[in-house]
């Protein structure tokens, strides 16, 4: 008996859509797409339930006409190309013929779309693949295309879609990569009824400034140095943020010939080009556009196109390097005046305290410490001294090979008393060695059990803001917001939702600085979102981590006698603590062999 056959189409298609339509931003990616290569100047996405229930795209371009509606939705049926060379001259965002095959398998489609010359329209209804209804229809010129209960026959795919502000930020960060490149198109963007984004056309400084420039105490495109280069090889133009606009969570954005593209390597060159203006865990934000003959690049290599091939990646790395440093060397010698919005002239503004992306070019950051507050005071009972008492039962850790994990317990047993090296080293005599401590990093880990266990135990303590402050969110940001709303209350912050756009923060947590409440529930939503994670515990993990560095002693602090032998022992106290919760090392021991061998 054969055992070799066709698959159904259904079946195929299915298959197909496992790779083109992940989760609802992909579909989002594809049908915006779609109205941008039918010349739509005004698109409008409504979504409900983060795409679950409803993701509907509404455009003004040419339509279809009435057979070219039925087979647009038959898999490899496509208008952008034709034959094979046309591969290599791609004008066009898609060219596949994939993408609504893929989506009508996995979903409930109703399409009504109409050209300008024809007097109705045409109405369609698909059922996972299978034709439901048809049938002429009066409608505006364009296409009106609803995608329902998406992977509804794909129980598996919809069950393990992420909860709905995961999945509506994926929406947002899909959308910003077609809004940020089509800055002349208007594009409005509605979640469950409410406008999230109403982008009018402008240019790309001015849609840079929509998305970005809310809740900020200056225009986020003050702080950004325009980039142009035309060569015979490539055309770069864009924007890269002045260095001492660098921030830990920069926006970074590439797009070639009108498409947004992830290239590490043209990355490398960015950083490259600040190499040496910037702290290292700091980075600068950009908006790079590349034009270039279709013909040098490959965009067939992965269904999402977002991985590009260039038949020159070095040369065009290194202009785009010698670019980036033109720019910035222009700006150090004479800032410009810039002529940001019609009618509107914007100076080069000072960095204002609190902005989240202004920051010291050179040297650690300034982080403001309040005099009359004593970390190591507090109403909590101090680690014991005797410490070791605390593991009985436990034994000796052998030392490893490597520098993986350093030597626990009665290995750092101490046996003199802590002193300060360079404002910000501890010295610490043990029975093996001398145990150097960094105090920041080791005050980190401190706070970072004790925060933890706070937010667990929902036991935070808050003080009251003599004002309240008003923090203005992006929608994505609003998104994660919601997620990690009864946390942040839980360790301290007093937050309500002050209108759709904002939050009122009138309480933050005690052993915070009242002047860093903006800037310290801006730093854990971008840590949050960038962590993309659904599992509580992860995200309850960074917000104790941005509490602890906010709340650590800073560098240069000189210590009393009772400060660091308090510090020691919390620190030796803790179940581990050769790391920081994010990697960063703590201690090192200088054992008593190398001494000897030294001297």
């Amino acid at each position: 008996m054969d055992i070799v056959h066709l698959l159904p189409d259904h079946v195929a298609n299915q298959i197909a859509a496992g790779e083109v339509i992940q989760r609802p931003a992909s579909c989002l990616k594809e049908l915006v797409e779609n109205s941008l290569d039918a010349g739509a100047t005004n698109i409008q996405v409504i979504v409900r339930d983060a795409g679950r229930t409803l993701l509907q795209v509404i455009d003004n371009g040419k339509g279809m006409s009435q057979t070219d509606a039925r087979m647009a939705f038959e898999r490899h049926a496509t208008s952008k190309i034709s034959q094979v060379e046309d591969l290599f001259s791609l004008h066009t965002m898609g060219f596949r013929g994939e993408a609504l095959a893929s989506i009508c398998a996995v979903s409930q489609v109703e399409m009504t779309t109409r050209r300008q010359e024809d007097e109705v329209g045409i109405c369609l209804e698909i059922d996972g693949s299978q034709l439901v209804h048809q049938e002429p229809c009066a409608c505006a010129v364009g296409t009106n295309l609803k995608v329902k209960n998406l992977f509804y026959n794909v129980p598996v795919r919809r069950k393990f879609l992420k909860t709905d502000q995961t999945e509506l930020r994926n929406l947002l960060t899909e959308f910003y990569h077609i809004v940020l490149v089509y800055p002349k198109v208007q594009f409005t963007f509605v979640h469950n009824d409410e406008v999230l984004l109403d982008l009018p056309s402008g240019t790309e400084k001015q849609r840079i400034e929509a998305i970005f420039g809310r809740g900020r105490t200056h225009a986020f495109t003050s702080n950004l140095i325009d980039l142009r280069t035309d060569t015979e090889l490539v055309s770069i133009r864009g924007f890269v943020s002045k260095p001492e606009a660098s921030g830990k969570n920069p926006q970074q954005y590439f797009f070639v010939n009108g498409r947004y593209m992830r290239h590490p390597y043209f990355h490398k060159a960015i950083l490259t080009a600040y190499s040496g203006m910037l702290p290292g865990d700091y980075a600068p934000s950009y908006f790079i556009y590349f034009d270039i003959a279709p013909e040098a690049i490959d965009v067939n290599i992965h269904p999402t196109k977002t991985e590009i091939k260039f038949a020159d990646e070095q040369a065009i790395f290194q202009i785009l390097m010698a670019a980036v440093r033109e720019s910035i060397g222009k700006f150090s010698l004479a800032p410009t005046i810039d002529f940001n919005r019609e009618g509107e002239l914007e100076m080069p503004l000072p960095t204002a305290p609190g902005n989240t992306i202004g920051r010291p070019a050179t040297g650690m950051p300034h982080i403001q410490v309040d005099p009359t507050y004593n970390p190591f005071h507090r109403n909590q009972p101090a680690a014991p001294r005797n410490w070791s008492t605390l593991y009985p039962d436990r034994p000796a850790a052998p030392k490893p090979a490597d520098d993986a994990q350093l030597p626990l317990y009665e290995h750092d047993i101490p046996t003199g008393v802590p002193y300060q090296y360079a404002d910000r080293y501890i010295l610490l005599p043990t029975r093996d060695g001398l145990l150097i401590i960094n105090q920041h990093r080791a005050h980190i880990c401190v706070e970072y059990e004790a925060l933890l266990q706070q937010l667990r135990e929902q036991k935070g303590v808050s003080q009251q803001l003599l004002f309240q402050e008003i923090l203005d969110l992006t929608p994505d940001e609003m998104a994660a917001m919601e997620t990690i709303l009864p946390d942040l209350r839980a360790i301290g912050f007093a937050i309500d939702q002050f209108s759709k756009t904002s939050y009122g923060i009138s309480g933050v947590p005690a052993q915070l600085p009242q002047s860093d409440a903006l800037t310290m529930v801006r730093d854990i939503l971008q840590a949050v979102m960038e962590t993309g994670t659904d599992v509580q515990q992860r995200w309850q993990e960074q917000i104790a981590l941005s509490l602890a560095r906010s709340i650590a002693i800073p560098y240069g602090k000189i210590l009393t006698q009772d400060e660091m032998q308090d510090l020691c022992d919390r620190l030796l106290s803790l179940p581990t603590y050769s790391r920081t919760p994010d990697g960063k090392r703590v201690v090192t021991l200088l054992s008593n062999n190398e001494l000897e061998n030294r001297l």
